[in-house]
């Protein structure tokens, strides 16, 4: 069996050791590794996968490792051993870099990438590109830089009237409504004292500066607002604003493209937008907050029949992907501004927007959002239109309004997966939501105390569903009634079959079979009883059955 791949990708480079490959071209392989997702080099394979086998020179692994490391910045330790394949192949294992830039010891620093046609290559990293790769790695917060050519003349009064007012209208830090305009600029790091002088941070001009600053020392701080019918362009607009008013500015018109449905919650009707209007700003906020500001690009928002699309140049930084967006611990691109955010009000505090948004479809039992159109250069998160579920609406309403708070977030991923795949049991919840099977199991026992939530069976085959009071509805209850009677008939079935099989048949026999609570089986055996299916040879605990015609 073949150990070595078949062909190349990003993480895996050949190269052919008949002529003995150059051991500099090895240290930057090496590097390029390092710095982007680490990998493997097989040294002894030629480009279609053909195995040569590696030259005498590089068949030592251990000489080889402490070569690479005398020769890369900072050294990089390398994992190399001879694969005995037709001919023996060196497989050399490159980590990835967390520590900072890898470097060659001559000064070249490189990384891998993926050409148009598939196949992966080695390209210098650009000085333009090595803040985004520092700041990918949390070791760099390119919105804390000073911009040394700028001065605060650079701020615009207007905008920190706007900050002032922003404060307010969203519950921000009050305290820094006393602060005189000099000292707000240093509480929320938009200046830097350098010498007597105070200068502008990257931070300060996307919050306060003039347009024509953004455009001069941050250009690629704009953004797009889009609306598009079919293939008709309705809105498209761009701009290079403060990120307050391009904030505010895409939420007004996003309010012209957000359509209202009435809710029946019993005696009550509510009015509910396609897309939760706090879910927006979060995610708008989130956009401008994480974007990298390195790259050029826009935060690019776009209504289309089927959705909103709320993008921003910059992939997930390290730690982060689609997979644990709602566990993973919060941070982001740029901490100094992410704070600034938090504290005029327009973030989450606590740093968990993300679940503000999931939420906003959640408590209407609408589909979730998807980001897995994100790549390893953009996040893009797209909310799909979709109508609410109102039984599943009113029951959350009506266990917020009974507890006097909203929902956990995780409550309500359980409570969504059961309302798209019924009697799911632990293992199907936990790996659908991606949390562990002991904090589920946590949620969904308080969830049962509180009637969301029903049981079936015990032990390993327990099941889990919606509870009937969501049912309401004639349609609905028609659905959950009979998929109650299909159950219980199938149970009633099981037990006949297995008197049949056997001369007597007891309480602890059908708790075995079906994984029901004791209680549970009693009943049952107590209905096939009075049916005149079986016949009860003692009484008590330990009563036993046998088929009636036995």
């Amino acid at each position: 069996m073949r150990l070595i791949p078949t062909k190349e990708s990003l993480t895996v480079e050949f190269k052919s050791d008949i002529s003995k490959y150059p051991d500099s071209e090895i240290f930057e392989a090496i590097v390029a590794f390092a710095n982007t997702e680490g990998g493997e080099l097989y040294l002894g394979v030629e480009d279609d996968g053909t195995i040569t086998g590696v030259n005498n020179a590089h068949k030592n692994p251990i000489t080889l490792s402490a070569f690479v490391a005398n020769n890369t910045v900072p050294p990089i330790s390398i994992r190399a051993e001879i694969i005995d394949e037709e001919q023996p192949v060196l497989k050399i294992s490159v980590p990835k870099s967390y520590g900072g830039i890898a470097a060659t010891a001559s000064g070249k620093i490189l990384r891998r990438q993926i050409r148009a046609d598939g196949s992966p290559e080695n390209k210098p990293l650009y000085p333009t590109e090595i803040a985004t790769r520092m700041s990918d790695l949390r070791l760099l917060d390119y919105s804390a830089l000073p911009v040394n050519e700028a001065t605060v003349d650079v701020f615009d009064s207007l905008e920190m009237e706007r900050l002032r007012k922003t404060i307010l209208a969203y519950d921000g830090d009050k305290s820094l409504l006393d602060l005189s305009d000099i000292d707000l600029y240093k509480a929320l790091g938009f200046v830097r004292e350098i010498g007597d002088k105070l200068v502008p941070t990257v931070c300060g001009i996307l919050m306060l500066g003039k347009e024509s600053a953004i455009r001069r020392f941050v250009p690629t701080a704009q953004a797009s607002f889009q609306v598009l019918e079919g293939t008709a362009v309705r809105m498209n607009e761009d701009y290079a604003l403060p990120l307050l008013a391009s904030i505010e500015k895409l939420i007004q018109h996003l309010d012209a493209w957000n359509p209202s449905r009435e809710i029946e919650m019993g005696i009550f009707r509510m009015s509910a937008q396609d897309f939760s209007k706090r879910a927006i700003r979060e995610a708008i906020v989130n956009a401008f907050s994480h974007r990298d500001y390195t790259k050029l690009g826009r935060v690019r928002v776009a209504v289309t029949d089927e959705g909103l699309t709320i993008a921003n140049p910059g992939g997930f930084i390290e730690g982060i992907s689609v997979d644990n967006l709602l566990t993973a611990e919060p941070h982001g691109r740029n901490p100094l501004l992410a704070d600034a955010l938090k504290r005029v009000g327009l973030a989450e505090k606590t740093g968990r927007g993300i679940d503000r948004i999931y939420e906003g479809s959640l408590i209407y039992g609408r589909l979730l959002p998807d980001y897995t159109a994100s790549t390893n250069v953009s996040v893009s998160l797209f909310i799909p239109r979709s109508a609410p579920d109102e039984q599943i609406a009113k029951m959350i309403a009506d266990e917020q309004n009974r507890l006097g708070r909203p929902l956990p977030i995780n409550t309500l991923l359980v409570l969504n997966v059961l309302k798209d795949i019924p009697r799911s049991d632990i293992h199907q919840i936990s790996d659908a939501v991606k949390l562990p099977e002991m904090l589920v199991r946590t949620i969904l026992e308080k969830s049962i105390e509180s009637g969301l939530v029903e049981a079936y069976g015990s032990g390993r085959g327990r099941s889990y569903r919606l509870s009937h009071t969501v049912y309401t509805d004639k349609q609905k209850s028609i659905g959950y009634v009979r998929q109650t009677d299909i159950d219980e008939a199938r149970y009633l079935e099981l037990i006949l079959s297995l008197a049949k099989k056997n001369e007597f048949i007891s309480r602890a026999d059908v708790v075995e079979l079906l994984h029901v609570s004791e209680n549970k089986a009693y009943q049952m055996l107590r209905k096939l009883v009075k049916s005149g299916a079986l016949t009860p040879v003692n009484k008590g605990h330990y009563a036993k059955y046998k088929l009636a015609d036995a």
